[in-house]
């Protein structure tokens, strides 16, 4: 692996100022990108691979498409991540997928991400939403899972019936995106 990219993303401090200088990096050299995503999942790594998925996000934030050609890499290894510090940008990623399909209406992404990568992407997003994870991942999970039902229409009763039983017992933050989702939801099936 490139000494460059690794001391790109392995700063000592988590500053935003720190990820941002390493996105920056990768955006300005991009055929790195594919390095990135392998410190990301590397067992090996550990102690960098979370700063990697950090680095990632700030990337998929600034230019998504650099990830559409590692869409089956990306979704083969996901289920892998389980570490909460890697979790959380993840979740975010998943979430800029599904609105730079369902809300923005990216056809070239649209036909690029599978019927394979959505079920993965549902599963995950419904685990991380009933399993005990921080709530910037769970928050992320229901927008995926909102945006997902659009299509899948099963989703969306799963969906009520878990942000409806979770919500009393939830952060401010939980409870304010699950009012959202209830909200797009019906706005949803008045439509249909």
């Amino acid at each position: 692996m490139s000494t460059q990219l690794y001391e790109q993303i392995n700063y000592a401090k988590a500053y935003r100022k720190n990820r941002l200088n390493a996105a920056h990096w990768v955006l300005a050299n991009p055929h790195a990108f594919e390095e990135l995503l392998a410190y990301c999942f590397d067992k090996e790594q550990t102690a960098i691979s979370h700063k990697a998925a950090w680095v990632l996000e700030f990337v998929c934030l600034e230019d998504l498409g650099l990830l559409y050609p590692y869409l089956d890499s990306f979704f083969g290894k996901l289920h892998l991540i389980k570490k909460h510090q890697s979790l959380r940008p993840f979740s975010h990623i998943c979430e800029l997928l599904m609105i730079e399909i369902y809300k923005n209406k990216n056809r070239v992404l649209a036909e690029k991400l599978s019927e394979k990568h959505k079920k993965i992407m549902t599963e995950l997003c419904f685990d991380w939403l009933i399993s005990d994870q921080k709530v910037a991942c769970q928050v992320r999970a229901m927008t995926a899972l909102c945006y997902l039902g659009r299509e899948y229409l099963w989703i969306h009763p799963e969906l009520q019936q878990i942000v409806m039983e979770n919500s009393h017992q939830s952060s401010a933050a939980y409870k304010a995106r699950g009012r959202w989702v209830l909200k797009e939801i019906a706005k949803i099936n008045s439509k249909r």
